[in-house]
């Protein structure tokens, strides 16, 4: 497979405070790659500097061998989606307001939806379970219910590439996995390219092709699951104790947290 994106010693942040630190890697076009890492590693920065909502200190980013730095912005947002860890709007947008500004970088200005546009909104918030939250204010949505329209927003663009920081964390677990659930379809029928920071290293090891492990703004380790979610690896980098076994149905790696209480029991 080749390249969707490439980065070359990246480096970069916020003024005058470098977070990320020569860091290279490539996500293939049709993979789901996760970020992991602890919290202040830099797994949010980083997905902000390939998504050009920070500006690139040092090194490239590449969108199939094109520095994204040339792409026209309607054109980058053709191809690039972006789901980040938004909060809601003071203004009362109503839901379908909302998905329907992923449509944006196919309008011209003022130009009203055509056909397509429609029918690319509907799909999205079937595909999200939001019809029924169609005219409802977002104001008035739970955290969950806006993180799907959110989604549903990034669907109606129709992009070959996704970028999704803590996508689920605002989700119920049936919700989660409805949400990952859709991300695979999405990757595999459609070969949507998918790169999400994920705190919850079970549900990376189960919907992730390869993780890339951040350590204090470097890259500790890339590989697959199996590769990174070790028990050396985690209690490394995370600074805590871990048990690794096989998930019994999927056999990917599966993590058992161990409190701190029973490694020094009480006399």
């Amino acid at each position: 497979m080749s390249e969707m994106i490439t980065v070359r010693n990246l480096c970069g942040g916020y003024t005058h405070i470098p977070v990320i630190h020569d860091v290279s890697f490539s996500i293939r076009k049709g993979e789901t790659v996760g970020i992991i890492g602890p919290n202040g590693s830099g797994k949010s920065t980083l997905l902000r500097l390939i998504s050009r909502i920070l500006y690139l200190e040092k090194g490239e980013v590449l969108l199939e061998n094109r520095d994204i730095r040339t792409f026209p912005l309607k054109e980058f947002c053709r191809k690039v989606a972006f789901v980040g860890q938004e909060t809601p709007t003071e203004f009362s947008f109503s839901s379908r307001e909302i998905v329907a500004m992923g449509r944006i970088p196919y309008l011209r200005r003022l130009e009203p939806e055509n056909q397509n546009d429609k029918d690319a909104i509907a799909e999205a918030m079937r595909l999200t379970d939001v019809l029924e939250l169609a005219e409802r204010e977002i104001q008035t949505l739970s955290a969950g219910e806006y993180q799907r329209v959110i989604l549903a927003r990034a669907l109606a663009q129709k992009t070959e590439l996704i970028l999704l920081d803590e996508p689920t964390s605002h989700l119920d677990i049936g919700h989660q996995v409805q949400f990952l659930d859709l991300l695979r379809m999405l990757n595999r029928r459609h070969c949507v390219t998918i790169a999400m920071v994920i705190h919850d290293l079970n549900l990376a090891s189960e919907y992730c092709d390869r993780l890339i492990l951040l350590h204090e703004g470097r890259i500790f380790q890339t590989g697959t699951p199996e590769d990174i979610l070790t028990y050396q690896n985690l209690e490394t980098v995370y600074k805590t104790v871990v048990v690794v076994r096989k998930n019994p149905v999927s056999q990917k790696p599966y993590i058992v947290l161990v409190p701190r209480e029973q490694l020094c029991p009480r006399n």
